[in-house]
């Protein structure tokens, strides 16, 4: 009997899962973001009422194909939505309405200089010493990915401040005392240079670098306190593959000089170069997962979409068409088709919240889709910055990965919820 009414409920539960109205509630989300003056459109059946006390900060008002209901915000705050079925109320949804917030989309191609912080070990290499080769970093137990912060007590900020204590340290037969940064822990160890028998020198057996170069694309800045978003994605050192721990850095404008055309299992690449005045454009605080971040120092006009404009939160991304700004050829910004194939509503900050395909031609002729340096182009769709291009996929450059604008826009210090509590309080 227990087996029977077992299988008879496995069946019920089952069959409830095809009932629209249940498929519907299930996907109704528990909490909806809307920006004064914007809406955000909920699928339903179910006839619904907004509480009271929201009243001033949204309306809700059913559409007249009677499967959708707008939620419209009008004031910064916060409020409840009922969705009742019968009479009988089934669900509650909170609503937080945010002030208005719009950026200026980006597109142009910049040049990025990054400064590590401390110089970061690439490699190891063996000396020719008197006893054999050896490498003294290795014996001191020092990582690929290691970055050297502090030598005998003192800041290290690039490769020229190392070789003074290199010389000093061999000739009085001191160690150097080294504190590493390896991921989030801090390590102390001690290093003994050796003389290198084939030109009497005293080396420490390890490869440093202090800073790093490239191009990638603006996504976005804002107006009022110019911090921007680029890149859509982490700048990682070329040898070691691991993120660089940025100590500061600097953007400048730089010039598309060719294309290198992507094609299935060969990932195409930008050929750019920066521009003739190196004039610095802004400045480089953080490198993370979601691209670099800091301020610029003047405007930045792309002459395609030069005015400020909404954005667009996780879960009003739709499936479908959508634009991205770029450039292909010298340093002219220009609009392209794609379409939106895929989108997470994410609730958390993660990188790949959607999957794009480039369905532009005139691109695809071009690059042969997405390459390398494309990265960081904003992507629009109604009217809103959405998001920007991040990694293409290698095996088809046609399609790739983008970043939601709503974690470029956390990473750059802009916290468009904070800027509601202020205005609620």
């Amino acid at each position: 009997m227990r087996k029977i009414i077992g299988v008879l409920l496995l069946v019920l539960f089952t069959s409830l899962g095809f009932v629209k109205e249940v498929r519907e509630y299930v996907q109704i989300p528990n909490q909806l973001k809307v920006f004064e003056t914007q809406n955000v459109t909920v699928q339903s059946s179910f006839p619904v009422n907004a509480s009271q006390d929201s009243a001033e900060a949204f309306t809700v008002q059913k559409n007249s194909d009677g499967q959708t209901l707008d939620v419209k915000g009008k004031k910064a705050g916060e409020g409840e939505v009922v969705f009742d079925l019968a009479g009988f109320p089934v669900k509650k949804v909170g609503v937080n309405v945010l002030p208005d917030f719009k950026v200026i989309p980006g597109g142009q191609s910049i040049g990025v200089k990054l400064n590590s912080l401390g110089v970061l070990v690439v490699g190891h290499h063996q000396i020719n010493t008197a006893e054999g080769k050896k490498s003294p970093g290795e014996i001191a137990g020092v990582e690929v990915g290691d970055i050297i912060t502090n030598i005998n007590g003192t800041k290290i900020e690039q490769m020229s401040d190392v070789t003074p204590y290199i010389q000093d340290a061999g000739k009085t037969g001191k160690p150097l005392d080294l504190v590493l940064k390896r991921e989030d822990e801090e390590i102390k160890t001690k290093l003994y240079p050796l003389k290198d028998e084939n030109d009497r020198s005293f080396r420490i057996g390890l490869y440093i670098r202090d800073s790093a170069a490239g191009i990638g694309t603006m996504t976005f800045y804002d107006p009022k306190s110019k911090k921007y978003g680029a890149l859509g994605h982490v700048i990682s050192d070329m040898d070691t593959k691991k993120p660089i721990v940025v100590e500061d850095g600097q953007i400048v404008r730089s010039t598309v000089t060719s294309i290198e055309k992507g094609s299935n299992g060969n990932p195409g690449e930008k050929l750019a170069r920066f521009s003739g005045d190196r004039k610095i454009i802004g400045n480089i605080t953080r490198n993370s997962a979601f691209g670099i971040f800091g301020e610029l120092n003047q405007d930045m006009n792309n002459g395609v979409m030069d005015k400020a404009m909404p954005i667009a939160l996780s879960n009003e991304v739709k499936e479908g068409p959508a634009k991205i700004l770029t450039v292909v050829d010298n340093d002219k910004v220009e609009e392209f088709e794609v379409e939106v194939v895929s989108s997470v509503p994410q609730k958390f900050p993660a990188t790949k919240g959607m999957v794009i395909k480039i369905t532009d031609k005139r691109l695809l002729d071009k690059t042969g889709g997405i390459v390398q340096g494309m990265s960081g182009s904003p992507i629009i769709q109604n009217g809103k910055v959405i998001g920007a291009v991040t990694h293409v996929f290698v095996n088809d450059p046609t399609s790739g990965y983008g970043v939601h604008i709503e974690w470029m826009l956390n990473e750059a210090g802009i916290d468009i919820y904070s800027k509601q509590q202020q205005k609620v309080s």
